[in-house]
């Protein structure tokens, strides 16, 4: 199964766009998330439209934070990217009516909405402006 990596990637790219003065090119950032352009710049729509970077069309154009590092957390980018999917574990749905299955589709559901509270509780506490060296 593959591994949606957005999160990461985005991160990666804002943190290089906050030790730079300037706009950096969809060309040069989409190098960074080993990806294209086109793909790159519909990746950061979120971003751009939840205020955390703009972008400039035209020569000299391109990429730039809309606010400090400081002021961003794990949990904004998250939800600026439609709220990528944390899990990977589904329930079997073949048996709607045996009792067992129901039972396991319950604990793995009230599981896994309390462990993804507690990471985007998390996300939310921290500010990107920790994960610069």
């Amino acid at each position: 199964m593959n591994k949606d990596t957005r999160l990461s990637d985005v991160l990666h790219v804002l943190l290089h766009m906050g030790q730079v003065d300037g706009a950096l090119t969809s060309e040069e950032l989409a190098k960074t998330m080993g990806t294209n352009p086109a793909v790159f710049r519909r990746t950061m729509a979120g971003l751009r439209k939840a205020g955390y970077v703009k972008s400039f069309k035209g020569h000299g154009g391109g990429w730039q934070l809309n606010r400090p590092l400081r002021e961003i957390t794990l949990l904004n980018v998250y939800e600026a990217l439609n709220r990528p999917t944390l899990f990977a574990i589904g329930s079997r749905s073949r048996h709607p009516d045996c009792v067992i299955e129901q039972n396991v589709n319950s604990a793995l559901s009230s599981t896994l909405l309390r462990a993804e509270s507690l990471l985007l509780e998390r996300f939310g506490e921290i500010t990107l402006d920790v994960l610069i060296p």
